[in-house]
Order: structure tokens, then sequence, then C-alpha cells
């Protein structure tokens, strides 16, 4: 807690808390590679830094998202830029830690919990390092479900949230103020042109939502979900099972196709990744192609030049052998795959939603259909 806070003061009971330990890291760091869709960061740099917080003693605090109070201050964060550049330049450490200070300092409040911006990557753990070097707990629900490329794409911004005032922070020491923007866009768009002159990687902290808001809109038990994933996967392979049809099962998703890495275009433009990666497909696959586009994460998946799923429902790129993620800055030739579908939350389903995170958001002629769990 802040060092003002007493427990009556809290927003929440602390006996609701989860803290995690360290196989709780590593089944988050699967869980929330794959429901990062190729994006949010990689997760294994991530995990990395969350391990090194709690051998520093910090507790890493996960509350159930029905558990904060209504009036409580809730500032979702996460990392903004190109998921290449979280790879080739290590994070200073508390830029997130931060970007909080600078808006409880500009608005004269004190937060009470951290939100997720998006589960996927490393993005689910950096509002638990913040979390635990401010002393708050993280809520368990996310803004995305999944991961995206662009901040208006939470369900915060969709059903009304305004994110400025906002601060961003990297990590020479720069903290950038966005007091207003004209709309959730326009605040993308501002915020990807400073990203990008701080080398294409930052942490950027949103206004506060109340705690009703949260429960109502964010997507909830996203960690719960991510975590209880990973663990799936982990039993999987330590009883040789196959680790792919547990996510299926457990996701209610579906095994599209199995290939081979055959050509990848990749490069980074305007703060993102895009590119498209063609598949030859191998065993039951065999003769057939495959194709994925991506913007830092994954946004259709071609079968035979057929689109087959598409977002906003999730198109997962994983190792063909361990079930675990490979994320879009991973990508290599020559890389054996399956193409795993998973069904969205339905609050992406929504014409709201849909118009922000469905396939003309992103430009694409596709039409969206969802996909059935099975």
């Amino acid at each position: 807690m802040t060092e003002a806070a007493s427990v009556k003061d809290l927003a929440y009971d602390p006996a609701d808390l989860w803290v995690l330990d360290h196989e709780d890291l590593r089944a988050l760091e699967i869980g929330a590679g794959i429901l990062g869709t190729g994006g949010g960061g990689n997760p294994y740099i991530g995990r990395l830094r969350a391990e090194q917080a709690m051998r520093d003693g910090f507790k890493l605090t996960i509350l159930p998202h029905q558990k904060i109070a209504d009036d409580a201050l809730c500032v979702s964060l996460g990392g903004i830029g190109a998921p290449v550049v979280g790879v080739e330049r290590i994070r200073e450490g508390r830029e997130g830690l931060r970007c909080v200070r600078v808006l409880e300092e500009h608005l004269g409040v004190r937060v009470d919990a951290v939100a997720c911006e998006e589960i996927g990557g490393s993005n689910s753990m950096e509002p638990l390092m913040v979390g635990a070097f401010a002393g708050l707990p993280v809520i368990d629900c996310d803004g995305m479900g999944r991961a995206f490329p662009e901040m208006q794409m939470t369900t915060y911004s969709i059903y009304g949230h305004r994110s400025t005032p906002s601060a961003m922070c990297d990590v020479h020491g720069n903290a950038v103020l966005f007091q207003h923007a004209a709309s959730e866009i326009w605040h993308e768009r501002m915020a990807r042109a400073c990203v990008v002159s701080q080398g294409g990687a930052s942490t950027l902290a949103s206004a506060p939502m109340r705690g009703a808001f949260v429960k109502q809109f964010g997507i909830p038990d996203s960690y719960t979900q991510a975590v209880n994933l990973g663990h799936a996967v982990l039993r999987a392979q330590k009883a040789h099972d196959d680790p792919i049809a547990e996510i299926c099962r457990v996701e209610k998703g579906r095994k599209l196709f199995t290939g081979k890495i055959s050509d990848l275009k990749r490069h980074l433009k305007g703060g993102f990744v895009r590119g498209e990666v063609q598949l030859s497909g191998i065993d039951t696959h065999t003769g057939e192609s495959g194709s994925v586009l991506i913007q830092n994460e994954n946004l259709v998946f071609f079968h035979d030049g057929e689109m087959e799923c598409c977002v906003p429902d999730l198109i997962l790129v994983l190792d063909v052998d361990t079930g675990e993620a490979i994320t879009t800055e991973m990508l290599r030739y020559g890389q054996r795959v399956a193409i795993v579908a998973l069904p969205c939350h339905d609050l992406l389903r929504s014409p709201q939603a849909l118009e922000v995170v469905g396939p003309k958001a992103f430009g694409l002629d596709v039409t969206y259909t969802p996909l059935k769990g099975v």
C-alpha cells in the first residue's frame, strides 16, 4: 500500500489477495504468451523481470475483479511500441511506476489498484511489477482478453473510458503527460508518434477508472485464465501428452493448420511490426498452404487462400511440439508450427466493439464470422 494508507483505508480486503509464486509466473509466461496472439511483448523477458522483483522481496498480488470497491481508483497500464524493440533493448524497470506517480501528482489523487491493459505477452507482467513496487494489487481482469496493437482497442475505451490524462515513461527517464486527446484514436496517434521518438518502446498509464467501471467492462478473470492455461500446458508436457490438444480443450479452441514457415516478411513501421508469414502444410495438411497477416499480433489466417479466422478472435502460432507461443518477433524460417484459433470474449463481439477491433478497423477487406467454441 502507499505510505499514507492504512488497512481501513484500503479499497479491498487483503485476505482476498492471491500472491503469485514462481510456478505461477512460469505458467503465466506460457498462458499470456498464448493469449497474446503473437504480441504483447516477449513473455520470457517479462517473466525474468518479474522473478527478479520477487527475489528482491516484492510480492506480486492479484485481486478478484469483483472484490475492488466501486469507488476505487484503478490505473490501467502496459507497454507501448514494437515487440521486437523489447527484445533488443531491455527496460530500465521502473517506467510503469513513474507513470503512476506522474498521474497521481498531476491529478492530486492516490491510486488504489492497478489494472492490466492487455493480458497478452509481457504486458501481463508489467502491471504485476508496478503493483508490487507501489504496494498495490492488480485486478484479475484486462482490457483485451488477448493483445491488440493499438491503445483504443481496449474494452475500457470501447465502452466509454477516456484515457487522458495519461503518462508515458521511457528507459531514459523521460516522462510525457498527455493532458487531453480529442478522441481515443487521437490519443493512440500522439502516443505512437512519441514512442517512436523514444526508441520504439515505452510504458503508458491511462487515466484512473472507478472500480465499478472496471467490474462492468474489464474482461474478467484474465490472469486466472492465463495461469490456468499455462499450468495445463505444463502438465501436458510433463505427461508427454499433446499440449496443443490440451489448449483447444481448455479454451474451446480449434487447430486449423500444421505447417512449416516457408517465407517471412516483417518490418518495423510507425511503431508497429507489420508483415506476413507464409506456411507450407505438413502432416495432415501436406500439400496445402497457409498465411498469417500480422500487425504486432496475428490478425488473419488464410488457408489455401481463403480466410478462416480473423480478429477479434485469437489466432495462435504455436510450436508444434511444446504448444508454447511463438511471438511475432521470434518467428523464423523453417519453424514447424500449429495454427490454433480461440474464441474471443463476448465484450469484443458487440457491434460497438467490432467497429474498433474487427477486421475493418485494420483496413482488412474481410467479414468477421465469430469462431464457435468446440
